[in-house]
């Protein structure tokens, strides 16, 4: 009956997002701040009010990626959309790419905000970020979308460390970096083309927007320290689930090209309260694939009662 109530809700919600994705200005409701935290200073779109949902990107992406769902949400939420550390807007500083201290960043954002619980909603290392900020501060998280990355150290991650399509996880150092400058378009086109269903899907005006920001100075240099980061990652995430798992209603979207149902398994190692959803047709990149879907599945099963989110 819980699934259907949220499956029931996708056909009405998907008619409200185009089918094809661009990056758009937020637009003039949301406010912009910089929130200086330990080390860094993050950029922070925030609108609306009413329970909060925060918003976290992966790599490659900004906070800008999130557009598409922000406007809906907005209407009955607080929407905090941030760009991480040495991502987007936010500052490069020299340190701090473990997901443990980003985490960090954003319990510190929000204090700021005088936000106390939030909904998460995430994507690729957003979902690492995500995971250490529900293990660090569970009791500041409502319940949790998740969308098509496993995390470090746990699962089955040995093996995401093994396949060819993740070899960019270990390609990060200085000499890396002089191969990348001047060449971000490229380097970003590869992860659009390669892990994608349909790479003409994404557009040439996301793909240069999110080159340009790679391109800022020190910002490929940071987006390589995320990957590097992932060793230290493994051995917090590995400290976290000793503890227990986590508790609140987990949302796995994973793309049928990409990590598909298998990332509800993998939440499933941290989490009791696990439920997936397949997006067809997409690859890594659901809300610039396949955006209608990503965010009426998202939407959903954030609109859903919490008492309708119980144990399956």
């Amino acid at each position: 009956m819980k699934h259907r109530i949220i499956l029931a809700a996708l056909v009405v919600l998907a008619a409200a997002v185009p089918a094809a994705a661009r990056v758009e200005p937020f637009p003039p409701s949301f406010k912009v701040i910089d929130v200086r935290v330990d080390g860094a200073v993050i950029h922070v779109r925030i609108g609306g009010s009413g329970p909060a949902i925060l918003m976290i990107h992966g790599f490659g992406d900004s906070g800008d990626m999130w557009q598409p769902l922000a406007v809906l949400m907005v209407n009955k939420h607080l929407v905090i959309v941030p760009d991480l550390r040495g991502m987007g807007l936010s500052s490069h500083p020299q340190t701090g790419y473990d997901k443990k201290t980003q985490a960090e960043d954003l319990r510190q954002v929000l204090d700021t905000l005088k936000v106390g619980d939030v909904d998460l909603v995430t994507h690729d290392i957003g979902n690492m970020v995500g995971y250490a900020f529900a293990a660090r501060f569970p009791s500041r998280v409502t319940r949790w979308v998740a969308m098509d990355a496993p995390l470090p150290g746990v699962g089955t991650w040995s093996a995401q460390l093994s396949d060819p399509r993740t070899w960019h996880f270990n390609f990060h150092g200085p000499d890396e970096e002089r191969l990348v400058a001047g060449r971000e378009r490229i380097y970003l086109d590869r992860f659009y083309n390669e892990l994608s269903a349909n790479p003409a899907g994404i557009d040439a005006q996301t793909r240069a927007h999110y080159a340009a920001l790679l391109a800022k100075p020190h910002a490929m240099h940071d987006a390589f320290e995320q990957f590097s980061a992932f060793p230290q990652d493994g051995i917090d995430n590995r400290a976290f689930l000793a503890k227990g798992k986590r508790t609140m209603p987990v949302l796995a979207i994973g793309g049928d090209h990409s990590y598909g149902a298998a990332l509800a398994t993998e939440l499933a190692f941290v989490a009791t309260n696990v439920r997936g959803v397949v997006i067809v047709n997409a690859g890594h990149w659901l809300m610039e694939e396949q955006p209608r879907e990503t965010v009426a599945a998202t939407r959903a099963f954030l609109d859903t009662p919490l008492s309708d989110l119980g144990p399956k």
